[in-house]
């Protein structure tokens, strides 16, 4: 074979990962932003390996979930909220999208101070200016860039996450240790492990993620022209495409998080550092005790991943109140086509920069974040759980959905109701 054969065939099977890895990988990609890096890194330093085993347990949920999301969005060629639209009560939907609204924003505001801080850790200089440089650089790249190459763009901000498996091989890591405690599951004793685990969970299966999916979604099935996929052999395998593409974004996200609290465990919780509460301490303690690159890796994970989540916030809250009010949104249409939804997603980055520059506690901004999030998630589980097997949906489908899906996206509903009952116990108690 000629070199330019085997350049032709590496180069065509490239292309061919490249479409069939999207809204899923990105998705995942996102779920480890720098708020759940600090969430991850708290899991790590205060229970060291202990609890390396939710990545894995909670793997086969949150893949279910997205792919109903992603499937809801190809399959009706509308997002979650116009679909919630269509089957529940106007007050019910407005009211889960301005909640949706809120948690994004505050969420935005967190990750965009966790940028600011790493920033400032690693050259100096004002963190407020950082903040806001940050959101706008986000801003402009949604406004200005179409879709189809935007796309392109947080699929290449992925790559950041691979600094957190190199920065768990910058120090030295018990490899039996940590296997142990993945195949052998412990629960640490106290109310505190508890509360951790309800964290972590809340973190890795959380409500933007949901409408973001379904919205690319959309957005990719109005690219490539719907009617393709109307014969039931195209149906299946776009089918599997969604199935293959959102899974492996889900194995990558909580592969992440698992290197996120193994880098912690090692590093901090080994050398009696058991209290970090944002991602910026999580890198700042690491600087002293694993030495300069593992400090730098970790500082510009923290930075890659905001740049990666912040866009997907607002764009998943835009894509949600749009619909809500039924007007048009599309990250594929010029600003002066879709003004309303550009508004929308500017003010969400907007106000999430100001709540940052305002320097208001990160702690405090993640604690609402995660108590409206966790509120959300399992009423919009639940609701999405009731649509995916209304015969209105499941009839038009030429793709029948598998019933393991069905079954582990319920248990995804119930395990986080669970959770939420757990998240306000304590202080009902």
């Amino acid at each position: 074979m000629t070199h330019r054969a085997k350049h032709g065939k590496i180069s065509h099977a490239t292309a061919r990962i490249r479409g069939l890895l999207g809204p899923g990988l990105i998705t995942g990609a996102a779920d480890d932003d720098p708020s759940g890096i600090a969430t991850y890194s708290q899991a790590g330093a205060q229970f060291g390996y202990s609890l390396v085993w939710t990545m894995f347990l909670s793997l086969p949920f949150m893949a279910a979930v997205q792919i109903l999301s992603a499937w809801i969005g190809w399959n009706t060629g509308k997002g979650l909220t116009a679909n919630f639209r269509e089957h529940m009560p106007r007050a019910l939907v407005y009211a889960l999208v301005c909640l949706l609204a809120i948690a994004n924003t505050i969420n935005i505001a967190a990750d965009l101070a966790a940028m600011s801080e790493a920033l400032k850790l690693v050259i100096g200089g004002p963190s407020v200016l950082y903040a806001f440089l940050f959101g706008l650089a986000c801003l402009i790249a949604e406004i200005f860039v179409p879709y189809h190459r935007y796309a392109g763009l947080l699929k290449f901000l992925t790559l950041a996450l691979f600094v957190y498996v190199a920065t768990a091989f910058t120090i030295s890591v018990p490899w039996g240790e940590v296997f142990a405690s993945m195949l052998i599951p412990k629960l640490p004793d106290g109310q505190d492990a508890l509360l951790m685990i309800v964290a972590v969970f809340g973190t890795t299966i959380s409500p933007y993620l949901f409408f973001w999916q379904a919205g690319q979604e959309v957005e990719n099935t109005s690219l490539s022209h719907r009617s393709l996929y109307r014969s039931d052999r195209m149906s299946r395998f776009h089918f599997r495409r969604i199935a293959v593409d959102t899974s492996i974004g889900m194995f990558f996200s909580n592969l992440i998080a698992f290197f996120i609290i193994v880098t912690a465990a090692a590093a901090l919780h080994a050398n009696g550092i058991t209290k970090i509460e944002t991602a910026a301490q999580a890198a700042e303690a690491l600087r002293p005790l694993a030495g300069e690159l593992t400090f730098l890796l970790f500082a510009a994970g923290i930075i890659g991943t905001g740049l990666l989540a912040v866009p997907v916030l607002a764009g998943s809250a835009a894509y949600a109140t749009a619909e809500a009010f039924g007007f048009k949104g599309s990250l594929e249409l010029p600003a002066s086509r879709a003004i309303g939804f550009y508004i929308l997603i500017g003010s969400a980055t907007l106000v999430g920069a100001g709540l940052a520059a305002a320097e208001i506690d990160a702690i405090r901004l993640l604690f609402w974040a995660a108590v409206v999030n966790g509120v959300l998630a399992a009423p919009i589980l639940f609701a999405m759980m009731w649509l995916v097997t209304r015969p209105r949906l499941t009839q038009t489908s030429d793709v029948k959905l598998p019933r393991s899906l069905i079954v582990f996206g319920w248990l995804a509903a119930l395990m986080m109701a669970i959770v939420l009952l757990l998240t306000f116990l304590p202080a009902s108690a």
